[in-house]
Parts: C-alpha cells; structure tokens; sequence
C-alpha cells in the first residue's frame, strides 16, 4: 500500500541540537553544543521531589500548575521585579519553556498573521507556521546583536501581529537594554500588537547588568507572555518544566491551547519546586555570578588560542570566532570540530533565514570546570 503525507513543516528535520548530540556520542566528543549542564542539581531539590513521591503525590496536577508553586512564582516577581500578579489568574505552569513559546504563539496567530522575530534567533518559526502565520527575520545588528528599532516600525503593517524578543538571547549572549523595552512598548502600543518574551535566561546575566523583563514595564505587560524555564534556572533541564506569566485575559485565551496539549506538568517536580524555591530563594540570586565565573574561566582559558570572541553578556553560551582557523562554513566546521578534535558545538548560521558572514560557533560553558579546561586545552591546539 503506497501511503502518502503533505508534510506541514517540509522544510523541517532533526534539530541541530540533536545532530550535534547524536555525532558528539558517537565520536565520544566533549558536548559544549547543546545547552545543558553537566553537573547536578541542588540535592535538596531532590529530596524534596522525592518526598513528595513517596507520599502519594503522583496524580493528576490541576491543569493552570499547582496553587502552592503559582504563589511561589508571584512572591519571586514582586520581590525582582515589582509587579504584584494574580498567580490563580497569571501564572501557567507549562512543559518546559518549549510548550509555553508554542502554546502562546498559537493562541494569538491566525492564518495569514506575521510575526516578527530576530535573526538569528532560536526555533519559532515552526510554531509560527503551524499556526498558519508568517515569520519576519530582521537581523540583528553586529558587533553587539542590538535591534534596529527603526527597522522593526518599518517592518510592520497591517498582518503584524506579534513581535517574539529574546533576552539574554540565545545564540549570542546579548542582553536587552531599558532602552529597548521603552522603544518596543511605543511600537506596540501604536499598533496593537502582541509580545512573546523569552526570558529563560533571566538569571544568567554578567557584568552587574539588570534583567531587563517586561514584568518591569506594567504597561508593555499588559500585552505580553512572558516565558521562563526552572529547567535553566535549577539545572534540571531533563525535567521539562517553565511557565508563562500573562494578563488575566490573554492567560484565560493560553489555557485554552495548553489544556489540549499537555493538560497539566508532573505534580511531585511541582511540589518540589515549590518547596525549594521558598526554602532557598538565594540560589537564583546566586547564579550571575556562578555562570560568569565559568564564562570567566572559559575566556581566560581560550585567550591564547586562535579563536576570537567577546565575552558573553548572558546566557550560558559563548560565541567563538574562528575565521584564523578554518575557510569552513559553520555546519560543516562544527562536524569537523565534532569528528575530529572531539568538542561538539552549534554553528549559529542555522539560527537565521539571511547568511551569516562571520564564521562563529556556539559554545555551551554550563559544565564542570574540569570539562571546561579540558575543553579549552584542545582547542587552544586548533
């Protein structure tokens, strides 16, 4: 029998992160390309997600999150941020920041609608088109990957409905200025438009800079989800658990997706959490200045090496420039780098609809500082 499909995303294979993974195992290649860490959780965290399986707590969740972890969640955005939430009516627990981007990009795109999103970018696209939207790549402005804020009011029309922003921003570590965020909230606010803010790395910012999230801006929240990850705050990214913050009315319109989708999340990791984050509110605190003594030790590490870079503003990646070593394209100089030397990395080309001139690769410096040294001594060899 001859079986036919129409592929809805034909253009769409296997993620980059997971080629690199599969190839960095295969090569038994050191895996600073896809973004977890190799060390463990805080082990309090567990014993608390362990309790609450050993007594019984292994049903159903309801389906917005857990009352206990919801509150949770406020109590930490006033005490950040200053905005006071209804966290019954606010705050969506989700699978993982990955359902929260999907289940928010399909509550407001509608067939024909355009969305605007910043090259390179992480994978939105396929949501967008899923929801038979359009995507509208603007580039980022180099060396420091800002948005040209006067290509974005040209860039919309009458089909915009939504502008994704990204902040610290993977691939390239910059971070989202006070300036931005007022400019984004004029244009916005001029043409009834919606924001989906990534803010998964709200925590993992250097320099003594401030997150700059658009829970900071009561007006431009007023027409936003904002989505956030435990998975990268915690080091549990195995967990899949985030959450999406929105107003009540656009909340009320995200369930509605969500319940179809995956209904509720694991309600003992729930419980967990919830228990942690009250018992220990220091931990998210403290990991500026976990991660950017990691990013320290990584730079300082590479300085004598033949890559150049410029030190990561946020995120937990480093971008490195490698013109000095190799003519490659990205992709093929990543497998190389894989097959060869035995470092797995992201080449960021696969981030953007428009070439890339610049010949970088994608670091992930969320590991043991063994890894990290190891790491770097052969690719100071390069």
């Amino acid at each position: 029998m001859n079986v036919s499909l129409k592929s809805k995303l034909p253009h769409v294979g296997p993620t980059i992160f997971s080629v690199m993974t599969q190839l960095a195992n295969e090569h038994n290649a050191i895996n600073l390309s896809q973004g977890f860490p190799d060390f463990t959780c805080p082990a309090s965290l567990i014993e608390r997600v362990n309790f609450y399986m050993k007594r019984g707590d292994n049903q159903y969740a309801p389906m917005a999150g857990l009352p206990i972890l919801q509150q949770q969640i406020a109590a930490k955005v006033d005490n950040l941020y200053h905005l006071t939430l209804n966290a019954a009516e606010e705050v969506t627990i989700t699978s993982g920041a990955t359902e929260a981007l999907f289940c928010a990009i399909q509550t407001v795109i509608k067939l024909g609608d355009e969305v605007i999103v910043f090259d390179p970018s992480y994978s939105y696209e396929p949501a967008i088109i899923l929801a038979g939207g359009k995507a509208v790549h603007l580039p980022l402005i180099t060396p420091d990957y800002h948005i040209d804020w006067e290509a974005v009011r040209q860039s919309v029309n009458s089909r915009t409905r939504l502008i994704i922003i990204n902040s610290p921003h993977n691939p390239t570590g910059a971070v989202l200025t006070a300036d931005d965020l007022q400019q984004l909230s004029q244009i916005v606010d001029k043409n009834d438009l919606f924001v989906l803010s990534d803010e998964v790395y709200e925590h993992i910012i250097f320099d003594q800079q401030s997150h700059q999230s658009v829970l900071r801006y009561p007006d431009l929240y007023q027409r936003c989800f904002v989505v956030f990850s435990f998975g990268k705050t915690y080091h549990v990214t195995g967990w899949r658990v985030g959450y999406c913050i929105a107003p009540p009315i656009l909340t009320s319109e995200f369930r509605k997706v969500h319940q179809f989708v995956t209904f509720d999340i694991t309600t003992p990791l729930q419980y967990g959490l919830a228990d942690f984050m009250k018992s220990d509110p220091q931990h998210y605190l403290n990991l500026p200045r976990f991660y950017q003594q990691k990013r320290d030790l990584f730079c300082r590490l590479l300085a004598n090496s033949k890559f150049t870079l410029v030190p990561s503003q946020g995120t937990y990646f480093q971008l490195l420039e490698y013109s000095n070593i190799s003519e490659q394209g990205d992709v093929d100089y990543a497998k190389t780098l894989t097959v060869e030397a035995g470092i797995a990395a992201i080449p960021i080309s696969v981030f953007a609809k428009q070439p890339i001139e610049k010949k970088y690769l994608r670091f992930c410096f969320a590991k043991d500082d063994t890894t990290l040294t190891k790491a770097a001594a052969i690719l100071t060899l390069l």
